[in-house]
């Protein structure tokens, strides 16, 4: 997104026959830009995707979950745009003013595109993240993503959408694969593809942005007037995936189109080769909550067997 020359003149006009000062230099791609074709070359971008891998039906009903972030508010909007029946999914984590100001973007862009936002809070169900922190010695990220794909999941089935689409960016997907491939991690790699398909009780679950940058979506929000949180969770200071994009980025830098390679090379010709090299772990129903589970109690309700214990005690 940088190297934009001055007047240099946006390419897709070009070849319609118009004369256009391009906004952007799209390096990746070689490619110079206006804001106009810009949002469409996005929309056009993700709709690939979505065919490529046969993600989502015309008659699907997709729950997106939202964040507040860049991503996933994009991520709606564009679904929107190409005519699926997409509407939003919004778990306030009870991290206090952060979660506050996502939850009041997310409420604000779902009337802006006229889609319906199911809202559940983590106070009400479990307990919310800063709590869960404090009761449980495990990774404050962690706890957060067990908890959130868990809901997501549950309430996806309980609403009737079948399925599950998430913002993860192409910046997302290749941090995970570059520490994967780092430690050969097979299950991992093995089951990291934009699509993972229902089964087992669970929905199905799509990353429809899994080629577009993080850059690129911060640009489509921008340029498409998007207002979404651009302050980072508090407990997502140090993170290890953070550092891992960090280093990609620089990468990037050096290199424009190596992250896009990246993926792309692993997903033709590493994934197919591992796509069947987990091992297939045997999934029961909680017996509790009936979500399912490696064990006969799910991670989340044993979560509020364990609230309850400190409660009691």
């Amino acid at each position: 997104m940088n190297s934009l020359k001055k007047g240099s003149l946006c390419l897709i006009c070009k070849t319609k026959g118009t004369k256009k000062e391009a906004d952007i230099y799209l390096p990746a791609y070689r490619l110079p830009i206006c804001k106009e074709h810009y949002l469409d070359w996005v929309v056009r971008r993700v709709e690939e995707t979505i065919k490529e891998f046969r993600m989502i039906k015309r008659d699907d009903r997709i729950l997106v979950a939202v964040s507040g972030g860049k991503d996933s508010l994009a991520l709606w909007d564009i679904l929107v745009k190409l005519g699926y029946e997409a509407d939003g999914f919004y778990i306030n984590l009870g991290i206090g003013e952060y979660s506050e100001d996502s939850k009041e973007l997310a409420i604000k862009f779902s009337k802006e595109i006229n889609r319906t936002l199911h809202i559940i809070s983590l106070k009400d169900e479990l307990l919310p993240i800063p709590k869960l922190k404090e009761k449980f010695n495990k990774p404050t990220c962690s706890v957060c993503g067990t908890v959130k794909r868990y809901y997501m999941n549950k309430k996806a089935k309980e609403l009737g959408y079948n399925v599950l689409a998430t913002g993860h960016n192409l910046d997302d997907e290749v941090a995970v694969l570059f520490k994967n491939v780092l430690t050969w991690d097979i299950n991992y790699l093995s089951r990291q593809y934009p699509v993972l398909e229902e089964e087992d009780g669970f929905v199905r679950k799509v990353k429809p942005l899994c080629r577009m940058s993080e850059k690129e979506m911060a640009l489509y929000s921008f340029f498409r007037g998007i207002e979404y949180i651009e302050y980072e969770c508090p407990f997502a200071e140090g993170a290890s995936t953070i550092e891992t994009k960090k280093f990609i980025s620089a990468l990037e830098e050096k290199s424009p189109g190596m992250k896009l390679q990246f993926y792309n090379s692993f997903l033709k010709r590493v994934y197919p080769l591992m796509k069947d090299k987990d091992q297939k772990v045997i999934l029961k129903s909680c017996k509790i909550c009936g979500e399912p589970s490696v064990n006969d109690t799910c991670s989340v309700c044993n979560m509020k067997l364990k609230i309850e214990d400190y409660t009691k005690s």
